[in-house]
């Protein structure tokens, strides 16, 4: 029993409309997750400290404080994944929300069976095995990373990055040299095929280069490759 307990993932909702979150606790719970709710912004803070989540369902619009300053709050602490749920059509909440750290979003009103699929592929993919003989650490001049403590060093400073955009910079050093494209880039990070249109993995290409002190008008460590996808430059790293 306890074994049982101790493999169920802990979801905790932050979501002020009560009868939304009713419905999508409910559902998240008969399949199989632990879920709890929270109504307000500034309240979640101290649940997650409590609670300690393997993953956050946060909505933008709440009381006392709204959900990208929620995000940007409790980034630097949780690791785990951050789902945001997000306004039909607000493209700039979308790419916002990604800017300050989330690492999905779900469009209103909530597809239950949507949500499911984001959930999981968010989940698993902080659970992915090695591949083959895929080394579990990569040391490429400065730059060191460790697949198992997801820990990542440049030039002896601890690098924190959030648990997709760690993906990211492991598909991408893992293959340094090769130019990696758009659509298995987002298939594998992401968990998705790429539907011409999200933006997810050019801002989290943003967001990585600045962690890495690149750059992202002239980047010369990870480099966009037009037309074909980006690059991880191997000799850029001493």
């Amino acid at each position: 029993m306890s074994e049982n307990m101790s493999s169920v993932k802990k979801i905790l909702l932050v979501e002020d409309d009560r009868q939304l979150s009713d419905l999508v606790t409910d559902f998240l719970t008969n399949e199989g997750f632990h879920v709890k709710q929270e109504f307000r912004g500034d309240t979640v803070a101290k649940r997650v400290e409590k609670f300690t989540p393997d993953l956050i369902i946060l909505d933008i619009m709440l009381p006392g404080k709204d959900g990208f300053a929620v995000c940007r709050d409790i980034r630097p602490t949780f690791k785990g994944p951050i789902l945001m749920l997000t306004a039909k059509g607000t493209d700039f909440d979308q790419v916002l929300g990604l800017e300050i750290g989330a690492d999905d979003y779900v469009i209103k009103p909530v597809e239950p069976r949507v949500l499911l699929a984001r959930v999981s592929a968010l989940l698993r993919r902080g659970e992915l095995p090695k591949e083959g003989n895929e080394k579990a650490e990569l040391n490429i001049g400065s730059l060191y990373v460790n697949r198992s403590s997801r820990q990542v060093t440049l030039q002896n400073e601890n690098i924190e990055l959030t648990s997709q955009e760690f993906d990211l910079l492991w598909l991408l050093a893992s293959r340094a040299g090769e130019v990696q494209n758009r659509d298995y880039i987002y298939k594998a990070v992401v968990g998705r095929e790429y539907d011409g249109m999200d933006r997810s993995v050019d801002v989290r290409i943003s967001r990585l280069r600045k962690k890495l002190h690149d750059s992202n008008e002239t980047p010369f460590r990870i480099k966009t490759i037009w037309g074909q996808g980006y690059l991880f430059v191997p000799d850029a790293w001493s």
